[in-house]
């Protein structure tokens, strides 16, 4: 069944049953805000989150969003035209595995991906093929997403990711061995007291050696109330949630 989901920022987005998103993608949302006038690229948008809040918050000259999934691309080609979006947004569907024939030669200043979370065969079994696609790397590894980030992306562009905390070692070698330096690191928390669950990362293209790690984003308080930061990165689709 589909449904609409208030995003903030007078931005909505269409979901469906095996297409929708979680507070992750928000957070690599506002993790990856491109800069007015940049061209940009969301590779496995999805039902297109990050991509729409970037033409909401970010104001870039052009975005394109790179999906796989037939399904996905269809909900957000929607969403683009609810939104306003389409003169600045361009859905493609297509496998970023042939990313020489989609993606700009050094043309982009911005890659950012969610990618799926867990090597296949790894992590918990879904049992709908949509899902599996969005959780285990069948069709995008890192090594993938490395390969295509190089390419499109300028001298100094920058790719932004999120991946779950025990992965960050391996990002860390197969980005650097791809000419894509990790430049800058934040750990999300889901309170003070937990161990940090995930990391959003940001690498640049023939950058140089030297990581800046930002302070924990911790996403609730002692009491369970989100945090302020929290708050003002999801917005209105906080509201109303426990």
């Amino acid at each position: 069944m589909e449904r609409w989901e208030p995003l903030g920022s007078g931005v909505g987005v269409l979901v469906g049953d095996q297409h929708g998103f979680g507070t992750d993608t928000l957070l690599l949302a506002d993790f990856s805000m491109p800069r007015p006038g940049q061209r940009c690229a969301d590779i496995g948008s999805g039902c297109g989150v990050i991509s729409l809040l970037w033409c909401a918050r970010g104001r870039p000259a052009k975005v394109m969003a790179l999906e796989i999934q037939e399904e996905a691309a269809a909900l957000l080609s929607r969403s683009v035209a609810e939104n306003g979006f389409t003169e600045q947004l361009r859905v493609v569907l297509g496998d970023i595995r042939d990313y020489k024939a989609l993606l700009p030669h050094q043309g982009l200043d911005l890659v950012a991906c969610n990618p799926p979370y867990f090597p296949a065969g790894t992590g918990a079994p879904a049992a709908a093929q949509a899902r599996r696609l969005a959780r285990e790397d069948h069709s995008l590894t890192l090594s993938d997403l490395a390969a295509a980030a190089r390419f499109a992306l300028k001298t100094g562009g920058r790719l932004c990711f999120c991946l779950p905390a025990q992965r960050l070692a391996e990002a860390v070698l197969v980005f650097h061995a791809a000419g894509l330096e990790p430049k800058r690191l934040r750990m999300v928390q889901a309170s003070q007291d937990r161990p940090p669950y995930l990391f959003l990362m940001e690498c640049r293209r023939g950058g140089k050696s030297g990581l800046q790690v930002e302070p924990a984003l911790i996403l609730r308080a002692g009491n369970g109330e989100e945090s302020p930061e929290l708050r003002r990165i999801c917005g209105d689709y906080m509201k109303g949630r426990p």
